[in-house]
């Protein structure tokens, strides 16, 4: 069937320049940047990991494959997945949907922007090409496709590659559907188009027939508050010519399911004729298929009981179901027959109770997930088991839908979701091949089509491998690609690193714990986990580290003492007869920085507690719009901020747009958002440090497709408002935060970048040494002055802000300024290793400066009589820079130093290099110098 929009849409030598222009406007602003050359180091963690997205395998050599990450970008290994390397990390995006290696020519297309729905599923920028393993990289148009759900080449034809295009995750578009080239991507032609909200999300070939292809398309509509994954157009389609043309085969008559219930499907496709596809079924089950009633009193028996029948319960059954369902002390039978008597609580209301968005969600009995096969080339389809497949999806199958086929063996199928199912005889039983050092969501398999058995798996955690079905797995996690939430440090010696990851928990470890293997053989990793599910935001008692604050999604969280290993369940409760608190995916929760024992948590409501969590009072009405009916839980809270200068002095900002302020500890709420666009999601409101009348806010666009950079200041408690946000990349802002000691300078983190501004958000500076990566939070820690960068994608940044608190107007107009050079021990051991085999171990001395103009210096280090004992040539750019000095001396500045002390002894070490003795020293660079010790 030829789509009537399948009208030739080239895209012209101008929009794909367009593109490609927009697309490298963030590395401009990188390479013009004061900060560009400041460095951060990859701190981890990686015994955890991010979401991969998709696997491609060398098959003439499995020990080489390629793994993309959702927001983490592409890596590439030779060795089997002992080590990686990141080949996208100097392109604007890290956001994948899928990836396709044509081996033969080692050329690699990318289609940017995750195909799993999820509300933390990043927006591409459209098809990427690469010749040289990512050297460079070419922009080949889609830029509005933003989600890509397949890319396929043809083995044959390098330059003939098929796209499936999922479109817009939370907005309609037309750019959606099969987008085919035959010239390598200089111009494309959409073969396929269903609607504005209907896109690709798989797309498969014959294994020996590039001609022959199988496509799902799916409906779907995500709205802050909502997710339908289901619509009359989802549905599979066949091509005969290599994606030219396009057939519905699952019509009413191949007895594949039709209707709104249709959700995501996923193919495998294992000859021309035979086909498997897994099917999300969002149609209702019929009551007689539900699952059999446990015993007991159960939530929707209240939402018909009469107040008779009520009173007739016996106390026991009633104070059973109260008891298991999580019910406040207080509401035990007795008093809560009373509450119905009185008339202030309905039967309905104990039902009430216990709903929420997300209990709506998981409660709805749909079919789920179910497999079909067709063996005639999609003509009809058979359902290959007959009971349903429950506890795989869980409701929320648009996350997974994922199927492959044993192309040794068309009966050897394997299904994704939580967890991972095999099934030897074609669909009909299937059992988990899930394992201890398994991650729980699985999203990606590659199943070697030459070796039965050997498998290489990506999910939630990372990636996995398998040489015996599944029977047993490797873990593969050394790449720091964990997907952060957020972000917090304590203060002690050495201080650690506290971060909430999706799907990953809660982590903490030392700041500067090693990343590497080493800790294998002590078998106890850096980084310690304490919570599980979708880890949150983090507070740390700083009276006692021990006394930390965190959960998971929606609001449930833990005072946890790591000392003793207590946890206490904190979730403030609402009233029985009110309707439940709404809690954000992210809650928010904050100590008092008037009182370590004063814990805020906020729902729609805000929540005080004096007493460490264990009793709750709400201190405002709601303090959002009220929410909207959905299955996500909206019109929450997603940020609170108190101001140091005063106890109840409250900021607090909503997800659909409104900042609130309270300045007598929640009696009186005033809203001051009004001047600001309206209905975005408030990433962050902060109150400043440094002046009490002083606010920041951001705005974030996101879940509106709006990628706008919302960022405002206000001197006087909101009342006005002024945009700060000149030279900060089109990007959603998820954070700001002020410098601990200087006003003047704040930080900044988007869905692609960090930046910094040394005049309260005039102009920004772009950090220019970490990938374009979303920001989620940001930290400093105070006595080190370190800035840690939590990123949702390639995990936890730290560098080093110290010199910042000296940037004023002044500092600026220099010539040159060099920062505190912290000075070092000295050892006997440099230039040594305890074996001839290792390598010698080396010191560093950091010379931080700033530099007006881009120049080649000489920058010299002087002995403490202001002698010159070692010259460097080094290349500045303007702004600021870096030296790492390896301590060493030349024969001219050992003489020297010989000279002002007979008594001095310098030897070569074992590497043969001299090394500076203790003593003071000197760093110039033009007409400034700066001292150091070497201790």
């Amino acid at each position: 069937m030829k789509n009537l929009y399948g009208l030739m849409l080239f895209f012209s030598i101008l929009t794909i320049a367009e593109a490609q222009e927009d697309a490298m406007q963030l590395n401009v602003l990188k390479n013009q940047s004061l900060v560009k050359n400041i460095s951060f180091e990859s701190i981890g963690p990686t015994v955890m990991s991010g979401r991969v997205v998709d696997v491609d395998v060398n098959p003439e050599n499995p020990t080489e494959f390629y793994v993309a990450y959702a927001s983490g970008g592409v890596w590439h290994t030779t060795n089997n997945g002992s080590s990686f390397k990141p080949i996208l990390d100097h392109f604007p995006t890290q956001n994948i949907g899928d990836i396709a290696v044509h081996w033969a020519s080692r050329t690699i297309y990318v289609g940017t922007g995750e195909n799993n729905s999820s509300r933390s599923s990043y927006a591409g920028i459209g098809i990427l090409k690469s010749t040289d393993n990512g050297e460079n990289w070419e922009h080949l148009g889609l830029p509005d496709s933003h989600h890509i759900g397949r890319v396929l080449i043809n083995p044959d034809n390098v330059n003939e590659v098929v796209v499936g295009v999922l479109g817009h995750l939370y907005t309609p578009n037309n750019e959606r559907g099969i987008y085919k080239t035959t010239d390598g991507g200089k111009t494309w032609q959409n073969t396929l188009f269903i609607n504005d909200l209907s896109g690709i999300i798989d797309v498969q070939h014959a294994p020996k027939n590039f001609n022959i292809m199988y496509a799902s398309s799916w409906t779907k509509d995500r709205k802050a508050w909502n997710f339908n994954g289901n619509g009359t157009g989802s549905g599979i389609y066949k091509s005969t010519d290599a994606g030219q043309n396009w057939e519905l085969i699952s019509t009413q008559k191949s007895n594949f399911p039709k209707g709104d219930g249709v959700g995501r499907i996923g193919l495998a496709v294992f000859n021309e004729s035979t086909v498997y596809a897994l099917h999300d079924n969002q149609d209702r089950r019929t009551e007689e298929t539900k699952k059999e009633i446990t015993s007991g009193l159960q939530k929707d028996d209240f939402k018909t009981m009469t107040e008779s029948a009520f009173l007739k319960l016996s106390d026991k059954d009633l104070n059973g179901f109260l008891k298991t369902n999580g019910f406040q002390e207080k509401y035990r039978a007795e008093n809560v027959k009373q509450m119905v008597r009185s008339g202030n609580v309905k039967p309905i209301d104990l039902a009430r109770y216990l709903e929420d968005a997300n209990s709506m969600l998981f409660d709805t009995p749909v079919i789920g997930a179910e497999v079909f096969k067709t063996t005639n080339g999609g003509n009809t389809w058979q359902k290959t088991h007959d009971d349903y497949l429950d506890d795989l999806f869980y409701s929320y199958g648009y996350y997974f839908g994922e199927v492959r086929v044993d192309l040794q063996n068309e009966n050897n199928i394997y299904v994704m979701g939580v967890p991972i199912l095999k099934s030897k005889n074609g669909g009909q039983t299937f059992e988990s091949i899930s394992r201890e050092n398994v991650h729980a969501d699985h999203q990606a398999l590659w199943v070697n089509p030459n070796k039965s058995g050997h498998l290489i798996n990506g999910n939630d955690g990372g990636l996995n491998m398998s040489y015996d079905d599944g029977e047993t797995w490797e873990k593969l996690n050394v790449n720091a690609v964990g997907q952060f939430y957020t972000v917090n440090v304590d203060n002690e010696t050495p201080y650690n690193v506290y971060g909430g990851l999706q799907d990953n928990g809660v982590w903490v470890g030392a700041h500067n714990a090693k990343m590497d293997k080493g800790w294998q053989q002590s078998g106890q990793n850096p980084f310690e986990s304490i919570m599980g599910g979708d880890g949150m935001q983090i507070q740390i008692d700083n009276r006692n580290s021990n006394i930390v604050y965190t959960g998971y999604q929606f609001g449930n969280y833990y005072r946890i003492n790591r000392e003793t290993e207590e946890q206490k369940y904190i979730q403030p409760k609402h009233e029985l007869g009110e309707n439940p608190y709404r809690f954000n995916w992210q809650t928010p929760i904050l100590l008092s920085p008037h009182n370590q024992d004063i814990l805020y948590l906020g729902g729609n409501k805000l929540m005080r507690s004096l007493n460490q969590g264990n009793d709750w009072h709400a201190i405002s009405g709601d303090l959002t719009h009220g929410g909207k009916k959905g299955n996500v839980a909206f019109g929450t809270l997603t940020t609170i901020s108190e101001s140091p200068f005063e106890f109840g002095l409250i900021y607090t900002g909503s997800d659909d747009g409104l900042i609130q302020l309270t300045k007598n500890s929640g009696a009186n709420w005033s809203v001051i958002s009004n001047n600001l666009p309206q209905n975005l999601w408030v990433s962050r409101v902060i109150a400043s440090q440094h002046k009490k009348e002083r606010v920041y806010a951001t705005l974030n666009g996101y879940r509106n497709d709006d990628f706008k950079a919302y960022v405002y200041k206000s001197e006087d408690y909101g009342t006005t408002w002024k945009p700060i946000n000149t030279g900060v990349f089109n990007a959603p802002v998820n954070v700001i935060k002020e410098d601990l000691e200087n006003e003047n300078v704040l930080y900044l983190g988007t869905d692609n970048a960090a930046y910094v501004s040394f005049n309260q958000g005039k102009n920004w500076e772009v950090f220019n040494k970490i990938p374009a990566v979303a920001v989620h939070d940001l930290v400093l820690q105070k006595a080190s002055g370190d800035l840690i960068l939590g990123t949702h994608g390639r995990s936890l940044y730290k560098t080093n802000v110290s010199a910042f608190k000296h940037s004023d107007a002044d500092f600026f107009n220099k010539d040159v300024s060099i920062f505190n050079i912290e000075s070092i021990n000295y050892s006997g051991n440099w230039g040594s290793s305890w074996s001839k085999w290792l390598t010698p171990y080396e010191p560093e001395l950091h010379i931080s400066f700033y530099t007006n103009t881009a120049e080649q210096l000489q920058i010299e280090v002087l002995s403490n009589s202001g002698k010159v004992i070692r010259q460097i040539s080094f290349k500045a750019e303007k702004g600021f820079n870096r030296l790492d000095y390896d301590v060493t001396l030349n024969e001219k500045g050992v003489n020297q130093l010989k000279k002002e002390n007979e008594n001095l002894k310098i030897s070569k070490a074992k590497n043969g290099k001299y090394y500076l003795p203790k003593g003071n020293y000197k760093v110039k660079i033009k007409s400034q110098t700066e001292s150091f010790d070497i201790k």
